[in-house]
């Protein structure tokens, strides 16, 4: 029993000491901390790092910003590329329409300078047929000397207007004769005492030819 009061007299005794000791460090921690820059150098970290989050909100900010705005550009941009295309094609549309409207009027014209060229050749003939048939007239009208018999002048007439030249020296119910086309001559041979006068001229006329 005594050596037991005497150890824990002891314990009690280092226990003690203990707790003086670590309230002695702990007020000596307390007076560091208080005398040293610790609170400072905190208090500092806290603005630094309060400042590089305000920075980084304001960088991502800046950056959403740029973001969108490149966004919208790049709309704008495919929406003018778009437009342009679509010009184009109604432009290239519209080209194509004028080229075909052009090869028409030049298709037109070359007709038109065809047939122009055509009917003033016509025109040239039938301006010398009738210089042929007013000269061959002036000398039947002048001639005083020569009597032409009506009936080789009729049929010299007749030949200049329409090709067929007649003979006068056939039977009298015979009418022969050739029209000479453009192609080919064919020749005529009617009985006309078998045949009215309307007939055997449709079929004279039917040798005449009507392009101009």
């Amino acid at each position: 029993m005594f050596y037991q009061s005497v150890i824990n007299a002891d314990m009690s005794q280092n226990d003690a000491m203990h707790k003086d000791d670590l309230e002695k460090s702990g007020e000596a921690l307390i007076e560091f901390i208080e005398s040293s820059k610790a609170e400072s150098i905190l208090r500092g970290a806290r603005e630094k790092l309060q400042e590089f989050f305000d920075h980084h909100v304001l960088t991502k900010k800046t950056t959403t910003e740029l973001l969108n705005d490149l966004v919208h550009a790049e709309e704008v941009v495919g929406q003018k590329l778009l437009d342009l295309e679509q010009l184009k094609s109604q432009m290239a549309q519209e080209v194509e329409r004028m080229e075909q409207e052009v090869q028409r009027s030049l298709s037109k014209s070359q007709i038109l300078d065809s047939e122009q060229e055509f009917l003033l050749k016509e025109l040239e003939r039938l301006r010398d047929t009738e210089q042929e048939i007013q000269t061959l007239q002036q000398e039947v009208d002048e001639d005083t000397t020569e009597v032409i018999p009506s009936a080789i002048y009729i049929a010299q007439l007749y030949y200049k207007v329409t090709k067929i030249k007649l003979e006068v020296d056939t039977e009298p119910h015979i009418l022969r004769g050739v029209h000479y086309g453009m192609d080919v001559a064919t020749p005529i041979n009617i009985d006309t005492s078998t045949r009215s006068a309307c007939e055997i001229s449709d079929d004279l006329w039917s040798l005449v030819t009507t392009e101009w």
